[in-house]
């Protein structure tokens, strides 16, 4: 029996041994390069029907307060009262504090609908100094929709915001506060996160014991392999220094759910401070996420990046030029 035994105990650690040998592997042959370059069409955005202008390098120095980046794919119908809130919130704090400037930057991300038509009417609307529409050749994903808007923007300051307005948008200033708080700031880099954490326990209620468990899985693969200290890696509501963008984006591999992770990942490996504020969020229907189907894909990515890293395929010593 013990003899059973003891080969039963030799023939799973070889499994588990091969097991891990072959997600090394799968990691490494999977690891593709991501393409940064810009198609002629992507450094250039309508200022009006038959006129472009050539859009700037986050290399340059800040010429706005802030960069709103917003990533949208087939959003005609969510985006507008989006950019309605925000718009009316930028403009009315531009009116009572004159110094304050501002631009928004909606990046298209391949759409197929009307998503670029309906961000350029805001841009006949407050002009192309204040909204700019960047439409992408095709679709990256949002990770990578952001980081080209992030590459392509003015601002001392930059938030990323969801094309749904899911996230109250005056709830910018409980992160600009926040940023402007975390002290010291080395190299001037700093991230502000909002979070949705506070409304976990009523989120909990609502679903089915799967994708409960599937939640805390998520939950648990993010704190093992990449983030600590961050209860809420997803939320699209995110404040960086100018510093700290160009930092975290210039090395960012994964272009779509799981982006925030390596984002998140890559600043902590720089020890960028990130603070965490929690913000006034919404569900609105017509997510892209396919509940199951995406949280098993970024439970993989989840491993996989850090793996990447910690093998070596990916590293953290060489940015690369995204414009």
């Amino acid at each position: 029996m013990m003899d059973f035994l003891y080969d039963l105990l030799q023939c799973l650690v070889a499994l588990t041994a091969i097991a891990v040998i072959l997600v090394l592997v799968l990691a490494h042959i999977t690891a593709t390069v991501v393409d940064l370059t810009r198609h002629e069409k992507e450094k250039s955005f309508p200022t009006a029907p038959d006129w472009k202008e050539l859009l700037p390098s986050i290399h340059d120095p800040a010429s706005k307060e802030l960069s709103v980046i917003v990533p949208a794919y087939n959003e005609e119908l969510r985006m507008p009262s989006m950019l309605e809130e925000a718009m009316d919130y930028l403009e009315k704090r531009r009116k009572r504090q004159p110094s304050f400037t501002y631009e928004v930057l909606v990046v298209d991300d391949g759409s197929s609908d009307r998503t670029s038509e309906v961000a350029f009417q805001y841009t006949n609307k407050f002009g192309a100094d204040k909204v700019r529409v960047l439409t992408l050749v095709k679709n990256r994903g949002k990770g990578g929709a952001v980081r080209m808007g992030a590459m392509s923007c003015r601002g001392r300051l930059i938030l990323m915001a969801d094309a749904d307005g899911a996230t109250k948008f005056a709830d910018y200033e409980k992160l600009e506060v926040a940023l402007e708080a975390i002290s010291p700031k080395p190299d001037n880099m700093a991230i502000t996160c909002g979070s949705r954490a506070h409304l976990e326990q009523d989120s909990v209620a609502e679903r089915s014991m799967f994708r409960t468990f599937l939640m805390y899985g998520f939950h648990f693969l993010v704190w093992f392999f990449c983030v600590r200290g961050i209860k809420d890696t997803q939320c699209g509501f995110k404040l960086f220094t100018r510093e700290a963008a160009l930092k975290t984006f210039s090395l960012l591999h994964v272009e779509r759910w799981a982006f925030d992770v390596e984002l998140l990942y890559i600043a902590q490996c720089f020890k960028i401070p990130i603070g965490e504020v929690a913000v006034n969020w919404t569900e609105i229907e017509g997510s892209k996420l396919v509940p199951v189907l995406s949280w098993l894909q970024m439970g993989r990515d989840l491993v996989f990046i850090r793996l990447r890293y910690l093998t070596g395929v990916w590293r953290l010593d060489s940015p690369r030029k995204t414009d």
